[in-house]
């Protein structure tokens, strides 16, 4: 097992597993492949330009593979894996304390690599989209990407729809926007109107989290005509900047699971959320319910989680996205909270969900990156493989790999 950081951290039916250093440097999105029995995660920095490879067919004693370079001054945060393929995002770095220099140029858009060789990705195209880049992509197999990207003469990111049959030539087939971002067609600025995503595409439907304004369900039977069928605000009365964040559909359930994303440190900022919107109507989604917010466990330093410092509220949600290496339960809902770490609900009731299960990592020892302004866990993504294994990345920590028992996996927690 790679070295962990000592010190107490707080759990509940959850156990440690393993540990990725990752040679310190800190992990964002994150991916995982099975190949001929050997289980790959896939790893998009956070403070650092690139992408590694780690072997965690032993979770307990994981075997780094390789790091490979990305582009200079350019966020390459943004990570999927399916089919044999790896999309990496490429995005202009925020300007509020991220350590990108606006003056210096940056690559946007999206790399398409050949992982059929899980150890060794072959780059075989670059889809350029102008502007900022892409933020958070939906990728499931096939020969469509969808991806939350800048596009020119719009205001914010919209939905464009990639073919890569050709992966050395990748073309845009279709896309969609709120109305009032296409500016150079005259329409008038949205605001902070833009989609977060990434999109996520349920049979010939997608799901989009459009920031304030929303969630949004569009039909796409055609990829080339996307058609809106329904929108649902959240803000207010919830925070309005990043009314929603994440969005994922349940199919089986006509439901969707719906989060905005904590922003400012020291809950600075209008509530967030994290609920549950019935789509059995799809013209007409509702939001139904809202899952328990964390509170400091038994012996925690701080009465709540605003005083202990750092984001406090949700950002990203396990996404099975069909894929056969990961975790598919429509019953459980993996979710990282900043710094209460990861939570997990039960929402085999969907009118009453209820917290069976949490992982708060230890205070990290050393600062690998430049927030949050006080050293405390900040767990970001969260990703679970079909064997149960559970990766939460953070701001300063290596990525931690743990189990929750039996009795929650099993719904009797």
């Amino acid at each position: 097992m790679d070295p962990r950081p000592n010190g107490q951290h707080w759990a509940k039916n959850v156990d440690i597993a393993g540990y990725c250093a990752l040679d310190n440097k800190p992990a964002f999105k994150l991916q995982v492949q099975e190949v001929n029995g050997r289980w790959y995660l896939y790893v998009a920095h956070l403070w650092h330009y690139g992408w590694s490879i780690v072997d965690v067919t032993d979770v307990a004693n994981v075997r780094p593979v390789r790091f490979i370079e990305g582009p200079a001054n350019t966020w390459c945060i943004q990570i999927q894996v399916a089919d044999g393929k790896m999309i990496t995002g490429l995005e202009r770095i925020g300007e509020q304390g991220w350590g990108g220099d606006p003056s210096k140029p940056n690559a946007e858009g999206i790399y398409i690599w050949d992982v059929s060789d899980p150890e060794n990705p072959k780059k075989q195209g670059h889809f350029a989209t102008g502007g900022q880049g892409t933020h958070r992509n939906y990728y499931d197999g096939g020969r469509y990407v969808h991806l939350t990207a800048a596009a020119e003469g719009y205001s914010g990111r919209i939905y464009r729809i990639v073919d890569i049959a050709d992966p050395t030539h990748p073309t845009e087939v279709g896309r969609w926007w709120v109305k009032g971002q296409w500016t150079a067609g005259g329409e008038n600025a949205a605001g902070d109107v833009s989609l977060h995503g990434g999109p996520y595409i349920a049979g010939d439907r997608a799901y989009l989290s459009y920031r304030s304004a929303g969630l949004v369900v569009l039909d796409v039977s055609d990829y080339k005509k996307p058609q809106f069928i329904s929108q649902l605000s959240f803000s207010p009365p919830f925070m309005r900047l990043f009314g929603i964040h994440t969005a994922m559909p349940f199919p089986n359930r006509k439901i969707v699971t719906a989060n905005s994303e904590a922003i400012r440190e020291d809950c600075d900022e209008a509530l967030c959320f994290a609920g549950i919107v019935d789509v059995s109507n799809e013209k007409e989604p509702r939001l139904v319910s809202l899952l328990p917010t964390p509170a400091p466990p038994p012996g925690f330093p701080h009465k709540n989680f605003c005083e202990f410092g750092g984001r406090f509220g949700p950002h990203n949600q396990h996404q099975p996205q069909n894929q056969k290496s990961l975790y598919q339960n429509d019953n459980l809902l993996f979710m990282t909270w900043f710094n209460a770490g990861l939570r997990i609900f039960d929402i085999s009731d969907h009118l009453l969900p209820r917290e069976v299960g949490y992982f708060v990592p230890p205070i990290p020892e050393e600062r690998r990156g430049l927030l949050p302004k006080k050293l405390v866990p900040q767990s970001e993504d969260v990703v679970v493989d079909a064997r149960g294994y559970i990766y939460i990345s953070d701001k300063n920590h290596g990525v931690y790999i743990v189990k929750a028992s039996d009795e929650v996996m099993k719904g009797t927690a």
